[in-house]
């Protein structure tokens, strides 16, 4: 039986570990962190990630547990609307639905989809030789290696896997936001899901299922800040906005508010693999959250590199031929979608007043004047469909 080792247990490494498993391969997941204690934020899944899921069984168990996007759209700092979406719309053309529920919650599945015994904690890896599949690692402090056929770096946004592989590559850039993610419970909080764009600065909304809204909010400003009461921060911010963020803000708890400076790979790859080595997530195309695209690109990833990789029964043969076919379905199309997820990114960090009310109605008369051009814009993304078994 064929051996894979996945680096990391984030969405990407978890979702690549089930879909080798239901090809017949045996999977170790080394995850560095003492235990699987998934960031306290939501996450919009996309009709294309869902499809994704489908592959592996897990796509019903997400719906189950998930809110249904409804119809939203971006609206101003004071909330007039700019562009409105049609989650109907969305269905009709997709046949499915943007779905919003907690990260943890998608991680749970994911873990309930795989073997008992694949994911191994405490372990750090140290090295990995992209010509035999040699991965070294230390866990619990006692150094071990471990031979694969195929080796998944799914090590995040500064993997040092990828640094081994491609030292020439400059790595990733600050974007130029900060952001704060921060689950509130809302009953009796009106709301729905929207993104409100002021100078310089992002507020999102979206409703959870139990009563829970998530909220994320971004501003354009240096890198390195932080401390302090980030809640009060984010009052400071965005206090005056229009409603619900106000009463939302008032809602949430310090503790639950998360801040993080923006990070993304500014510069794409010069492939995906090398060697035995497959590049994944944001090991391999770290995006800004302007599209709601980074995890669900994720999701793409580990479902081609399982088909790419081939039935784990038997020998593995040539893993590093077939993973070229893993680059190529996979290198073009997630950096267009890191490229057009930074341009919006650029667009909403307009500060100058007079330059933020040209966006704006810029913004307003497009959504008037072409209705559906918002969705159309979406069909290279939300239209992609996973590779036949």
């Amino acid at each position: 039986m064929a051996h894979a080792v996945v680096v990391g247990a984030g969405i990407g490494g978890l979702t690549a570990a089930a879909a080798l498993q239901r090809r017949g391969w045996e999977v170790t997941v080394l995850e560095r962190a003492p235990s699987l204690e998934p960031v306290g934020s939501g996450l919009a899944v996309a009709v294309n990630a869902l499809r994704a899921l489908d592959t592996i069984g897990a796509g019903d168990d997400i719906r189950k547990l998930s809110a249904i996007q409804g119809d939203g759209g971006v609206r101003s700092a004071g909330g007039r609307w700019l562009a409105r979406t049609s989650a109907e719309a969305v269905s009709a053309q997709y046949g499915d639905s943007v779905v919003l529920l907690r990260r943890a919650q998608l991680v749970d599945v994911l873990i309930a989809h795989l073997a008992p015994g694949t994911v191994r904690l405490n372990t750090t890896v140290t090295g990995v030789d992209p010509g035999t599949g040699t991965v070294n690692a230390l866990e619990n402090g006692a150094a071990s290696d471990l031979r694969a056929d195929l080796v998944v770096a799914a090590d995040g946004i500064h993997s040092p896997i990828r640094r081994a592989l491609f030292p020439g590559h400059p790595g990733p850039v600050y974007s130029g936001i900060t952001s704060w993610r921060v689950l509130v419970p809302a009953e009796g909080v009106p709301g729905q899901a929207s993104e409100s764009w002021g100078a310089g600065r992002v507020f999102g909304i979206m409703p959870l299922a139990g009563g829970v809204t998530y909220c994320y909010a971004t501003d354009a400003v240096p890198a390195g800040g932080g401390g302090g009461d980030q809640l009060a921060e984010l009052r400071r911010l965005f206090g005056r906005w229009h409603a619900p963020i106000p009463d939302l803000l008032a809602a949430a708890s310090p503790e639950n508010v998360l801040r993080n400076d923006v990070y993304h790979l500014a510069a794409p790859l010069p492939a995906m693999h090398r060697g035995r080595v497959a590049l994944l997530g944001d090991a391999a195309h770290a995006m800004t959250p302007n599209l709601g695209q980074g995890a669900c690109q994720a999701i793409e990833d580990a479902v081609v590199l399982a088909h790419v990789a081939g039935p784990g029964a038997g020998p593995a043969g040539d893993v590093t031929a077939r993973l070229a076919d893993y680059t190529a379905a996979r290198l073009e199309r997630t950096w267009k979608i890191v490229n057009r997820s930074s341009s919006i990114n650029r667009v909403t960090g307009i500060r100058n007043p007079l330059a933020v009310r040209l966006r704006d109605t810029l913004m307003a008369l497009a959504s008037r004047l072409a209705p559906g051009r918002m969705a159309g814009a979406a069909d290279d993304i939300f239209g992609w469909r996973p590779p036949a078994a």
